[in-house]
Protein backbone atom coordinates (compact mmCIF):
# COMPACT_ATOMS: atom_id res chain seq x y z
CA UNK A 1 0.00 0.00 0.00
CA UNK A 2 1.35 3.61 -0.56
CA UNK A 3 0.45 6.26 1.97
CA UNK A 4 -2.78 7.18 2.40
CA UNK A 5 -3.89 4.46 0.48
CA UNK A 6 -7.39 2.67 1.85
CA UNK A 7 -8.76 -0.51 0.61
CA UNK A 8 -12.28 -1.28 1.42
CA UNK A 9 -13.65 -5.00 1.17
CA UNK A 10 -17.30 -5.80 1.44
CA UNK A 11 -19.00 -8.14 3.62
CA UNK A 12 -22.54 -8.40 2.14
CA UNK A 13 -25.51 -9.26 4.15
CA UNK A 14 -23.50 -9.14 7.11
CA UNK A 15 -22.52 -6.55 9.12
CA UNK A 16 -18.65 -6.36 10.76
CA UNK A 17 -17.85 -6.81 14.64
CA UNK A 18 -14.67 -8.04 14.97
CA UNK A 19 -11.07 -8.27 12.67
CA UNK A 20 -7.84 -9.49 13.07
CA UNK A 21 -4.15 -9.95 11.02
CA UNK A 22 -2.95 -13.14 11.27
CA UNK A 23 -0.10 -12.94 13.78
CA UNK A 24 1.65 -15.62 11.21
CA UNK A 25 0.92 -13.99 7.55
CA UNK A 26 1.14 -10.61 7.04
CA UNK A 27 -1.69 -11.17 4.07
CA UNK A 28 -4.60 -12.67 6.24
CA UNK A 29 -7.48 -10.78 7.60
CA UNK A 30 -10.61 -12.47 9.48
CA UNK A 31 -13.71 -10.72 9.91
CA UNK A 32 -16.98 -12.37 12.80
CA UNK A 33 -19.99 -10.94 11.15
CA UNK A 34 -23.65 -11.37 12.10
CA UNK A 35 -26.70 -10.55 9.81
CA UNK A 36 -29.14 -7.99 10.72
CA UNK A 37 -26.69 -5.96 12.69
CA UNK A 38 -26.45 -9.16 14.64
CA UNK A 39 -29.33 -8.81 16.44
CA UNK A 40 -31.24 -11.91 14.48
CA UNK A 41 -30.13 -14.29 11.85
CA UNK A 42 -26.91 -16.36 11.53
CA UNK A 43 -22.66 -15.49 11.83
CA UNK A 44 -20.23 -15.72 9.42
CA UNK A 45 -16.34 -16.03 10.00
CA UNK A 46 -14.47 -14.90 6.85
CA UNK A 47 -10.90 -15.36 5.79
CA UNK A 48 -9.80 -12.69 3.35
CA UNK A 49 -6.34 -12.30 1.58
CA UNK A 50 -5.42 -9.30 0.67
CA UNK A 51 -2.88 -10.37 -2.19
CA UNK A 52 -5.66 -11.69 -4.02
CA UNK A 53 -7.70 -9.34 -6.22
CA UNK A 54 -11.56 -7.86 -5.25
CA UNK A 55 -12.66 -9.20 -1.61
CA UNK A 56 -9.82 -11.45 -1.22
CA UNK A 57 -12.24 -13.88 0.37
CA UNK A 58 -10.22 -17.04 0.63
CA UNK A 59 -12.78 -19.61 3.02
CA UNK A 60 -16.32 -19.01 5.30
CA UNK A 61 -17.74 -20.57 7.71
CA UNK A 62 -21.17 -20.21 9.50
CA UNK A 63 -22.38 -20.31 12.58
CA UNK A 64 -26.26 -20.56 13.81
CA UNK A 65 -25.42 -16.74 15.72
CA UNK A 66 -24.25 -13.63 14.94
CA UNK A 67 -20.13 -13.94 15.89
CA UNK A 68 -18.84 -10.81 18.24
CA UNK A 69 -15.27 -11.23 18.33
CA UNK A 70 -12.69 -13.88 17.03
CA UNK A 71 -8.74 -14.77 17.98
CA UNK A 72 -5.93 -16.24 15.93
CA UNK A 73 -4.73 -19.26 17.41
CA UNK A 74 -1.06 -18.21 18.94
CA UNK A 75 0.09 -22.11 18.71
CA UNK A 76 -1.28 -23.03 14.89
CA UNK A 77 -1.73 -20.76 12.20
CA UNK A 78 -5.07 -22.00 10.89
CA UNK A 79 -6.81 -21.80 13.96
CA UNK A 80 -9.25 -19.35 14.90
CA UNK A 81 -11.21 -19.15 17.99
CA UNK A 82 -14.46 -17.01 18.04
CA UNK A 83 -17.13 -15.52 20.23
CA UNK A 84 -21.06 -15.91 19.45
CA UNK A 85 -24.39 -14.22 20.20
CA UNK A 86 -26.00 -17.76 21.60
CA UNK A 87 -23.61 -17.83 24.35
CA UNK A 88 -20.94 -20.18 22.68
CA UNK A 89 -17.26 -20.18 21.82
CA UNK A 90 -16.28 -21.69 18.78
CA UNK A 91 -12.92 -23.22 17.43
CA UNK A 92 -12.15 -23.16 13.84
CA UNK A 93 -9.61 -24.52 11.35
CA UNK A 94 -9.66 -22.57 8.10
CA UNK A 95 -8.00 -25.20 5.73
CA UNK A 96 -11.50 -26.82 7.04
CA UNK A 97 -14.33 -24.00 7.51
CA UNK A 98 -17.24 -26.66 7.45
CA UNK A 99 -17.39 -26.52 10.74
CA UNK A 100 -15.68 -26.22 13.65
CA UNK A 101 -13.43 -28.52 15.57
CA UNK A 102 -14.84 -28.18 19.11
CA UNK A 103 -17.80 -25.92 20.49
CA UNK A 104 -17.70 -24.50 24.21
CA UNK A 105 -20.79 -23.94 25.82
CA UNK A 106 -20.68 -22.58 29.20
CA UNK A 107 -21.53 -18.72 29.01
CA UNK A 108 -25.29 -17.99 29.85
CA UNK A 109 -25.14 -14.75 27.52
CA UNK A 110 -24.00 -13.63 24.59
CA UNK A 111 -19.91 -13.90 24.39
CA UNK A 112 -18.33 -10.33 23.24
CA UNK A 113 -14.72 -11.00 23.49
CA UNK A 114 -12.52 -13.38 23.29
CA UNK A 115 -8.29 -12.80 23.14
CA UNK A 116 -5.48 -15.76 22.56
CA UNK A 117 -2.83 -15.80 25.32
CA UNK A 118 0.67 -14.78 23.58
CA UNK A 119 2.78 -15.76 27.04
CA UNK A 120 1.10 -19.06 27.49
CA UNK A 121 0.04 -19.77 24.10
CA UNK A 122 -2.52 -22.54 24.76
CA UNK A 123 -4.66 -19.93 26.49
CA UNK A 124 -7.59 -17.64 25.23
CA UNK A 125 -9.79 -16.16 27.40
CA UNK A 126 -13.66 -14.68 26.73
CA UNK A 127 -15.62 -12.05 28.19
CA UNK A 128 -19.69 -12.22 28.34
CA UNK A 129 -22.60 -10.31 29.01
CA UNK A 130 -23.34 -12.68 31.98
CA UNK A 131 -20.59 -10.67 33.78
CA UNK A 132 -18.13 -13.45 34.01
CA UNK A 133 -14.41 -14.03 32.25
CA UNK A 134 -13.74 -18.02 31.39
CA UNK A 135 -9.75 -19.40 31.10
CA UNK A 136 -9.84 -22.22 28.09
CA UNK A 137 -7.72 -24.53 27.40
CA UNK A 138 -8.09 -25.18 23.09
CA UNK A 139 -7.65 -29.45 23.57
CA UNK A 140 -10.33 -29.37 26.63
CA UNK A 141 -13.87 -29.03 26.35
CA UNK A 142 -14.53 -27.23 29.30
CA UNK A 143 -12.97 -24.22 31.12
CA UNK A 144 -10.38 -24.22 33.28
CA UNK A 145 -11.13 -21.27 35.45
CA UNK A 146 -14.26 -18.64 35.49
CA UNK A 147 -13.44 -15.04 36.93
CA UNK A 148 -16.29 -13.29 38.30
CA UNK A 149 -15.99 -9.74 39.85
CA UNK A 150 -17.69 -7.43 37.83
CA UNK A 151 -21.71 -6.53 38.39
CA UNK A 152 -22.66 -5.85 34.81
CA UNK A 153 -21.92 -7.35 30.96
CA UNK A 154 -18.41 -7.45 30.17
CA UNK A 155 -17.25 -5.65 26.64
CA UNK A 156 -13.61 -7.05 26.59
CA UNK A 157 -10.99 -9.11 27.99
CA UNK A 158 -7.16 -8.81 27.04
CA UNK A 159 -4.22 -10.54 28.20
CA UNK A 160 -1.32 -8.58 29.16
CA UNK A 161 1.66 -8.94 26.67
CA UNK A 162 4.22 -8.58 29.22
CA UNK A 163 3.06 -10.42 32.64
CA UNK A 164 2.05 -14.23 32.31
CA UNK A 165 -1.71 -14.41 33.47
CA UNK A 166 -2.63 -11.04 33.71
CA UNK A 167 -5.88 -10.15 32.20
CA UNK A 168 -7.65 -6.27 31.86
CA UNK A 169 -10.97 -5.83 31.29
CA UNK A 170 -13.48 -3.89 30.67
CA UNK A 171 -17.25 -3.68 31.19
CA UNK A 172 -20.37 -2.02 31.46
CA UNK A 173 -20.40 -1.15 35.08
CA UNK A 174 -17.98 1.59 34.53
CA UNK A 175 -14.81 -0.32 35.60
CA UNK A 176 -11.61 -1.24 34.44
CA UNK A 177 -10.33 -4.68 36.18
CA UNK A 178 -6.78 -6.12 35.93
CA UNK A 179 -6.25 -10.41 36.93
CA UNK A 180 -4.26 -12.54 38.02
CA UNK A 181 -5.62 -15.57 36.83
CA UNK A 182 -2.80 -17.66 38.05
CA UNK A 183 -3.83 -16.62 41.87
CA UNK A 184 -6.94 -16.00 42.12
CA UNK A 185 -10.82 -16.14 39.96
CA UNK A 186 -11.45 -12.54 41.60
CA UNK A 187 -9.85 -9.14 39.96
CA UNK A 188 -6.94 -7.75 41.76
CA UNK A 189 -7.86 -4.71 40.80
CA UNK A 190 -10.63 -2.16 39.82
CA UNK A 191 -10.31 0.95 38.65
CA UNK A 192 -13.69 3.36 38.40
CA UNK A 193 -13.53 4.64 35.04
CA UNK A 194 -16.52 6.61 34.44
CA UNK A 195 -20.41 6.61 35.26
CA UNK A 196 -21.65 4.49 31.75
CA UNK A 197 -20.02 1.57 30.50
CA UNK A 198 -16.22 0.91 29.46
CA UNK A 199 -16.60 -0.52 26.27
CA UNK A 200 -13.06 -1.75 25.34
CA UNK A 201 -9.21 -1.83 26.68
CA UNK A 202 -6.00 -2.71 25.54
CA UNK A 203 -2.35 -2.87 27.23
CA UNK A 204 0.28 -0.42 25.98
CA UNK A 205 3.01 -3.44 24.16
CA UNK A 206 5.69 -1.34 25.35
CA UNK A 207 5.27 -0.60 28.86
CA UNK A 208 3.68 -3.26 31.69
CA UNK A 209 1.75 -0.85 33.83
CA UNK A 210 -0.15 1.38 30.86
CA UNK A 211 -3.74 0.01 29.92
CA UNK A 212 -6.48 2.69 27.85
CA UNK A 213 -9.96 2.64 27.65
CA UNK A 214 -12.50 3.67 25.75
CA UNK A 215 -16.22 4.60 26.75
CA UNK A 216 -19.74 5.40 26.19
CA UNK A 217 -18.80 9.01 26.98
CA UNK A 218 -16.69 9.43 23.78
CA UNK A 219 -13.49 9.60 25.68
CA UNK A 220 -10.49 7.21 25.84
CA UNK A 221 -8.44 7.51 29.33
CA UNK A 222 -5.00 5.96 29.86
CA UNK A 223 -3.93 4.84 33.26
CA UNK A 224 -0.85 3.83 35.21
CA UNK A 225 -1.61 1.03 37.40
CA UNK A 226 1.48 2.07 39.72
CA UNK A 227 -0.54 5.02 40.26
CA UNK A 228 -4.72 4.53 38.94
CA UNK A 229 -6.55 7.07 40.97
CA UNK A 230 -6.59 9.30 38.23
CA UNK A 231 -5.69 9.04 34.51
CA UNK A 232 -2.72 9.95 32.91
CA UNK A 233 -4.51 11.42 29.57
CA UNK A 234 -7.77 11.62 27.88
CA UNK A 235 -7.94 11.78 24.36
CA UNK A 236 -11.37 13.67 23.37
CA UNK A 237 -12.55 14.04 19.58
CA UNK A 238 -14.94 11.15 18.87
CA UNK A 239 -18.58 12.49 19.46
CA UNK A 240 -19.87 9.30 20.45
CA UNK A 241 -19.29 5.68 22.29
CA UNK A 242 -15.68 4.59 21.24
CA UNK A 243 -16.31 1.17 20.45
CA UNK A 244 -12.55 -0.37 21.01
CA UNK A 245 -8.98 1.16 21.59
CA UNK A 246 -5.91 -0.43 20.62
CA UNK A 247 -2.59 0.43 21.35
CA UNK A 248 0.47 0.31 18.19
CA UNK A 249 2.46 -2.52 18.18
CA UNK A 250 5.31 -0.37 16.87
CA UNK A 251 5.29 3.42 18.62
CA UNK A 252 4.77 3.52 22.11
CA UNK A 253 3.05 6.54 22.76
CA UNK A 254 0.33 5.49 19.52
CA UNK A 255 -2.97 3.88 19.54
CA UNK A 256 -6.17 3.87 17.84
CA UNK A 257 -9.90 3.95 18.35
CA UNK A 258 -13.12 2.98 16.68
CA UNK A 259 -16.51 4.69 17.39
CA UNK A 260 -20.30 4.71 16.56
CA UNK A 261 -19.33 8.38 15.00
CA UNK A 262 -18.55 6.63 12.27
CA UNK A 263 -14.54 6.90 12.39
CA UNK A 264 -11.31 5.58 12.90
CA UNK A 265 -8.95 7.62 14.38
CA UNK A 266 -4.89 7.43 15.24
CA UNK A 267 -3.56 9.43 18.27
CA UNK A 268 -0.41 10.17 19.84
CA UNK A 269 -1.08 11.00 23.40
CA UNK A 270 1.86 12.84 23.98
CA UNK A 271 1.24 15.85 21.61
CA UNK A 272 -0.04 18.85 22.04
CA UNK A 273 -2.61 17.90 19.22
CA UNK A 274 -3.13 14.06 20.04
CA UNK A 275 -5.59 13.42 16.91
CA UNK A 276 -3.13 12.22 14.20
CA UNK A 277 -5.63 11.15 11.19
CA UNK A 278 -9.35 10.59 11.06
CA UNK A 279 -10.28 8.17 8.59
CA UNK A 280 -14.30 8.60 7.51
CA UNK A 281 -14.80 5.80 5.07
CA UNK A 282 -17.58 4.21 7.03
CA UNK A 283 -21.18 4.68 6.93
CA UNK A 284 -22.24 3.07 10.01
CA UNK A 285 -21.25 2.60 13.47
CA UNK A 286 -17.47 1.32 13.12
CA UNK A 287 -16.57 -1.78 15.62
CA UNK A 288 -14.18 -3.74 15.11
CA UNK A 289 -10.03 -2.83 15.29
CA UNK A 290 -6.28 -4.14 14.66
CA UNK A 291 -3.33 -3.58 14.10
CA UNK A 292 -0.85 -4.69 11.58
CA UNK A 293 1.80 -6.65 13.41
CA UNK A 294 4.25 -7.06 10.25
CA UNK A 295 3.47 -3.67 8.67
CA UNK A 296 4.02 -0.56 10.29
CA UNK A 297 1.26 2.18 10.02
CA UNK A 298 -1.00 -1.08 8.42
CA UNK A 299 -4.53 -0.88 10.17
CA UNK A 300 -8.17 -2.84 9.78
CA UNK A 301 -11.34 -2.06 10.75
CA UNK A 302 -14.92 -3.69 10.05
CA UNK A 303 -18.47 -1.89 10.37
CA UNK A 304 -22.00 -1.92 10.18
CA UNK A 305 -22.47 -1.06 6.88
CA UNK A 306 -20.55 -4.34 5.56
CA UNK A 307 -17.16 -3.22 4.79
CA UNK A 308 -13.63 -3.90 6.13
CA UNK A 309 -11.40 -1.06 5.40
CA UNK A 310 -7.59 -1.51 5.51
CA UNK A 311 -5.63 1.73 5.69
CA UNK A 312 -1.67 2.48 5.39
CA UNK A 313 -1.17 5.10 7.92
CA UNK A 314 0.82 8.39 7.73
CA UNK A 315 4.57 8.73 7.46
CA UNK A 316 6.65 6.35 9.81
CA UNK A 317 7.03 7.39 13.30
CA UNK A 318 11.10 8.25 13.86
CA UNK A 319 11.05 6.07 16.84
CA UNK A 320 8.84 3.00 14.75
CA UNK A 321 11.73 -0.05 13.98
CA UNK A 322 12.19 -0.15 10.82
CA UNK A 323 10.34 -3.43 8.55
CA UNK A 324 12.75 -6.29 7.13
CA UNK A 325 11.80 -5.77 3.00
Amino acid sequence: MSEGHVRILRTPGHHGYGVKFSPFNPNLVAVATGQNFGLSGRGRLILSDLCLPDDGVVSSSEWSDALFDLAWSEQLPNNIVSASGDGTLQLWDTAKPQAPLMVYQEHLKEVYSVDWNQTQEHQFISASWDTTLKLWDPSHGRSVVTMTGHESLVYQAVWSPHLSGCVASAAGDGTLRIWNVKRSSRPSMTIRVCDGEVLSCDWCKYNENIVATSTTDSNIFGWDLRHPGQPIYILHGHEYPVRRVKFSPFVETQLASVSYDFTTRLWDHTVPSPCLEVMKYHTEFVYGLDFSNHKQGVMVDCAWDQTVAIYQTGKPHPSAPELSK
